[in-house]
């Protein structure tokens, strides 16, 4: 299953990067690093912040005068009026006709003034709707060129309600998009292998652009987003500033939601839900308690960390335990039975609870860990760490070393265990970025070309058929301003813009919420991640509702002779390859039989063109303002 590489494009200095599949985990990332490599919810290493700004917040509430008060009160009465109005408007499309055979397979838990094609089709209304040229009438999907195209809605019909929510009015919903400061030098140590010369104009450009793209095929029920583009006053790490941010945010632009955020701190996300106003993944992955607590304010792309630990203990317990150390660099360890070492990132309190927890899944596989050592992200000290974790493992007798991290420190630990002649297993689990070539390249080849274990991310597909810049270029006919970083920017509208369509008219936060749990996860396949939320049964009962998007996994290994293209578009070797050629699991899913690895026969690298069945189709765009 091989892909072949076809001739690159030069790969010079000017050779703008293309971040293809990064798209999602990167939007999540761009250093959640720190936080989510342990399954972190404390980027502040610190949980007292977050309890002190909800009581400064109530201080707050307590000491607003009463015309405040009553201005509220008017407000929210006249939400409940806008809203009663939008559903009376919009229930004319939602009846099946009288005669229509297939009515009693209708749904009934759509919201008021939303339909989809295939339901339509259903309630035997398909005709009496006009669709319009951004849809397919013969498959139902919108005219798109991507694997798998959302259904087309129909368009509005009647009033959309005004003023539903705050930031809200009835052609407009103002969303603030945050953005890092230019010359941080934190994200710049962190990313320094995938720094790109994208500023934050090109950026602001290339997110409008992307709405421009969204607005012309998506259904917004008459309403456009007034983006309002806002430049970090402090390093991604900062709680102080990123807290200030929240509060001008809050008080000048009064948004309806808020993307992005400063990734090392909770600050910014714990201050704008406070004063009620809805986060999509503007901050570090936080404990399910907290979103439980800020519900329908607070959201996440990645999953969560007990989440990780369930997969990454199943794989472990399934896949690994109880069979000798084949993979290893030393061949004395391949007649032996695994012993599992756990190297770790520690990022606060709650990076060393979800330690114990996934260890304590994985005695639930009568799985033990010889050695567990953490780690801290410390330049200064990362080569005296380094030294100390590998003799550890050696004194240890670790054959299979599982590594939870950031993408920096695999450099240090795998040149150091090759300074000590120690050759294990390096089973990744858990971590980001680090599971991009890009990063990858970077780290001992004698010791990596022995890593395998499991991604969030999907195979890869040839950036120029597939990813946010090809989009963008077939809408806009040129690449985007910022195409070196357009793939961490889209994220954000490809979530919104999907559930949007899927709440209808009455854009609330109550039903923001409700349409993500009537939604169907995304699909799955070997090129995409199925990302869900909500109740889906995917997950234990007791963490649902799921407020957590990614729910699958697949299994990877690293070739260190494959010459192929890394996410900068940079030709060299050292390439993961996706086993069983992507194959993805859900929890509960893994298989016990062997997952072939070290087989470029029957695992791929990239995929030069769409897997069968994942073929999108070709379609020509709509004229950009069309």
């Amino acid at each position: 299953m091989e892909s072949a590489q076809g001739e690159p494009e030069s790969s010079g200095a000017a050779n703008l990067k293309k971040w293809g599949p990064l798209g999602l985990i990167l939007a999540v990332a761009i250093v959640v690093i720190i936080i989510v490599a342990s399954g972190g919810g404390d980027g502040d290493g610190s949980a007292s912040e977050s309890s002190s700004s909800s009581s400064s917040s109530s201080s707050q509430a307590a000491s607003t005068d009463t015309s405040e008060a009553e201005s509220a009160e008017e407000v929210e009465e006249a939400e409940e009026e806008t809203t009663e109005n939008a559903e009376e408007e919009n229930e004319e499309i939602t009846p099946a006709t009288e005669d229509c055979p297939t009515a009693g397979d209708a749904r009934d838990d759509l919201l008021p003034g939303v339909m989809f094609y295939e339901e339509a089709v259903t309630r035997c209304i398909v005709d009496d709707i006009d669709w319009g040229e951004r849809c397919d009438e013969e498959t139902g999907l919108l005219k798109l060129p991507t694997s798998n195209p959302p259904a087309c809605f129909a368009p509005l019909e009647g009033g959309n309600g005004g003023a539903t929510a705050r930031g809200v009015t009835d052609d407009a919903i103002t969303i603030v998009y945050w953005r890092w400061m230019e010359n941080d030098f934190i994200l710049d140590y962190i990313t320094g292998p995938i720094a790109n010369d994208d500023s934050n104009a090109d950026a602001e450009a290339s997110l409008r652009g992307m709405l421009e793209y969204y607005e012309t095929y998506y259904e917004t029920y008459g309403r456009t987003v007034n983006l309002i583009f806002y430049e970090g006053t402090g390093l991604i790490s900062d709680a102080v500033s990123a807290r200030a941010d929240a509060v001008k945010i809050a008080e000048e632009y009064d948004p309806f939601m808020v993307w992005n955020g400063p990734t090392l701190t909770n600050a910014f996300e714990d201050e704008l839900v406070s004063r009620g106003i809805a986060c999509l993944a503007c901050g570090p992955s936080q404990n399910i308690e907290y979103y439980r607590e800020n519900d329908p304010l607070a959201w996440s792309f990645s999953a969560s960390a007990v989440q990780s630990n369930l997969l990454a203990s199943e794989y472990v317990g399934k896949q690994l335990a109880g069979r000798n150390a084949i993979y290893a660099g030393n061949s004395d360890y391949h007649s032996q039975p695994r012993v599992f070492g756990r190297l770790w990132i520690e990022s606060g309190e709650a990076s060393v609870t979800n330690e114990a927890d996934f260890e304590e899944n994985l005695n639930g596989y009568g799985v033990d860990v010889a050695e567990s050592v953490a780690f801290t992200l410390d330049p200064a000290t990362l080569q005296e760490q380094a030294s100390s974790a590998i003799a550890k493992f050696k004194a240890a007798g670790v054959t299979t070393v599982m590594f939870s991290g950031d993408p920096i420190s695999p450099r240090d630990f795998t040149r150091e265990a090759t300074a000590q002649g120690y050759y294990p297993e390096w089973v990744h689990i858990g971590s980001v970025l680090a599971d991009t070539n890009i990063f990858a390249r970077t780290y001992d080849q004698d010791q990596w070309a022995n890593a395998f274990g499991i991604t969030t991310l999907a195979a890869r597909v040839d950036p120029t058929i597939s990813g946010a810049p090809f989009r963008y270029k077939w809408f806009f006919g040129e690449p985007a301003p910022a195409d070196d970083s357009l793939g961490v920017i889209d994220p954000w509208p490809a979530t919104f813009y999907p559930i949007i369509q899927g709440i209808g008219p009455d854009l609330t936060y109550e039903n923001w919420k409700l349409a993500l749990d009537i939604a169907d996860p995304t699909p799955s396949g070997l090129t995409s991640a199925s990302f869900s939320w909500g109740n889906t049964g995917r997950w234990p009962a007791e963490l649902e509702y799921d407020f957590f998007g990614s729910d699958d996994i697949t299994v990877f290994w690293w070739d260190d002779t494959k010459e192929g293209l890394d996410e900068a578009d940079t030709l060299s070797e050292g390439m993961y390859f996706f086993a069983d050629g992507g194959q993805r699991y859900l929890l509960g899913e893994i298989p016990e039989e062997d997952i072939v690895l070290f087989d470029r026969g029957t695992s791929s690298d990239i995929y030069m063109e769409w897997p069968e069945g994942e073929e999108p189709n070709s379609y020509e765009p709509i004229p950009s303002g069309g």
